[in-house]
């Protein structure tokens, strides 16, 4: 495998850009925030999973063994409410035993996300966690906050975490101690109002409670993720107790902040090296919110598009910016994965190499049979574009000077055979890295298009291969024109006659 090149990475806390080091030589222990699950992704959640399925594709094709965790928060107010409320989508939600239907309605949810990731050409995580799975982590945690005294306890076996007993706090997102605002109204048995809970007493019927040692009742939100990293993915002997940990803008306060401040308090180590956080997507200019009526759901776009399609799309705005969402650039990016397309299609079959990643392990073997037989210049530049804190502009550009390059040789020597195989192996590095070109270039010219009009679409090609051995001409243009009508393009080959979606 080629030599590390260096790496680039935005730290939040430092808010600059940082020699990217792992805490022990070769690995990477990766921490993201996943998604509270009571309700289907949205297009926050999928650019989040995109950006963060870049980063260990990155990671890993410069040599370091990623071990990946996202969780699940399946117990949180937000999902009670949900089971409350009997949702629509849930006709067979069992009733009854809240229990029973919280485990049913957030295994539908979990199920529905990881559908969509699947999509959007996420891989898997190494670990998923759930909340509701952690809770001996969890509750060891808490006891040891309330030895150190960093906690205590209010009404109802309600337990606090006591941020004044902290000196960082703050420290990660900046917020001044003194302007901190609680997530929820500040409940009665508070020592002070930004305190936050970290564990939640039981309030009776409708609510969930398991029993412990600190009495019935369930984990507050932040304690989930620090308590799943120490029981997972913790280093036992660094000053940190992992090399990153990752999510949307929204959670750099109060969630991260949060999250810091207990393990810091709990283990004496901070959290996390490195912080990375992806910016939020607008819909019309408003963040996507839920609240504001504009959550646009991951599902929505793929009943239109496919899901590389919206991949593409995420990725070519900087992780870090704001992405605002439309669907005429949507539309624009494609194009870009056109030019992909084309140029795959262009090269022969036998000499694609066609990687077929189905999960994060097989990254690395791909990479190794790929690297040193694609252009060497091209695997140099695209990497260090992706290595400086994902420059995806810079790497875009590379990919489109590549293809263009590419043609401009194929139309030259269009049976350079040496040439096309090194360009497969170009195409594949770019699939391996970015998630994009995964499709066969006849599936994907023919994306949008559904059965029964590919049957009568290959019936009328059927009858115009007819109407021109009898030498009917005007009938075969006619057929043609038809198809034209129909938005299908049709081109006679060696091979036989091929079609594709006209592009919009």
């Amino acid at each position: 495998m080629q030599p590390k090149l260096p790496i680039r990475i935005y730290d939040s806390i430092k808010k600059q850009k940082c020699d990217f080091n792992s805490l022990k030589e070769g690995q990477v222990r990766f921490y993201v925030c996943g998604p509270t699950v009571y309700d289907h992704a949205h297009l926050g959640h999928a650019r989040s999973s995109i950006t963060f399925d870049l980063w260990r594709r990155v990671l890993i094709a410069n040599g370091y063994e990623v071990c990946f965790a996202k969780n699940f928060t399946d117990i949180d107010d937000k999902i009670i409410k949900k089971i409350q409320d009997l949702p629509k989508d849930l006709p067979n939600l069992q009733a009854g035993d809240v229990y029973a239907r919280l485990e049913s309605l957030t295994t539908h949810y979990i199920d529905s996300y990881l559908t969509d990731m699947d999509a959007l050409g996420v891989l898997r995580a190494d670990l998923e966690p759930k909340a509701t799975q952690s809770l001996p982590a969890i509750i060891s945690m808490i006891e040891s906050l309330l030895h150190k005294g960093y906690a205590y306890k209010g009404e109802n076996n309600d337990v606090y975490l006591s941020i004044a007993k902290d000196s960082h706090y703050g420290s990660l997102s900046k917020h001044n101690q003194d302007h901190t605002k609680s997530r929820i109204e500040s409940a009665s048995d508070k020592l002070e109002s930004k305190d936050f809970a970290l564990w939640k007493g039981y309030k009776g019927e409708g609510d969930v409670g398991y029993e412990s040692a600190l009495g019935k009742g369930r984990p507050g939100w932040h304690i989930e993720c620090s308590a799943m990293i120490e029981q997972h993915l913790a280093y036992e002997d660094c000053e940190y107790r992992i090399d990153i940990h990752a999510g949307g803008a929204d959670l750099l306060f109060p969630h991260h902040e949060n999250e810091a401040s207990q393990t810091r308090c709990a283990t004496d180590k901070e959290l996390a090296k490195y912080w990375l956080h992806n910016g939020f997507v607008n819909i019309n200019g408003e963040k996507m919110s839920k609240s504001l009526g504009n959550s646009f759901f991951i599902k929505d776009a793929l009943r239109i598009y496919h899901g590389e399609i919206v991949r593409n799309y995420l990725l070519g705005t900087h992780y870090r910016l704001v992405l605002d969402f439309n669907e005429q650039d949507l539309l624009v990016s494609k194009k870009r994965l056109d030019k992909l397309y084309r140029l795959k299609k262009r090269l022969k079959p036998s000499l694609l190499y066609v990687p077929k990643i189905q999960s994060a392990g097989e990254i690395h073997t791909h990479w190794v049979q790929c690297v040193g037989k694609a252009n060497a210049e091209f695997v140099s530049q695209c990497l260090q574009a992706l290595n400086d804190d994902l420059n995806i502009s810079k790497a875009l550009s590379v990919i489109e000077e590549m293809i263009s390059s590419a043609n401009e040789h194929l139309d030259k020597n269009p049976k350079d055979n040496v040439f096309m195989q090194e360009s497969a192996y170009n195409l594949a590095l770019v699939e391996i890295l970015l998630g994009i070109g995964t499709l066969d270039s006849t599936t994907y010219f023919q994306l949008g298009v559904d059965e029964s009009t590919k049957m009568r679409i290959e019936s009328l090609i059927a009858q115009r291969l007819e109407a021109k051995a009898q030498k009917d001409f005007v009938r075969a243009d006619s057929i043609r024109e038809d198809l034209r009508a129909m938005g299908i393009e049709i081109m006679d080959t060696p091979q036989g006659t091929m079609w594709e979606k006209q592009a919009h």
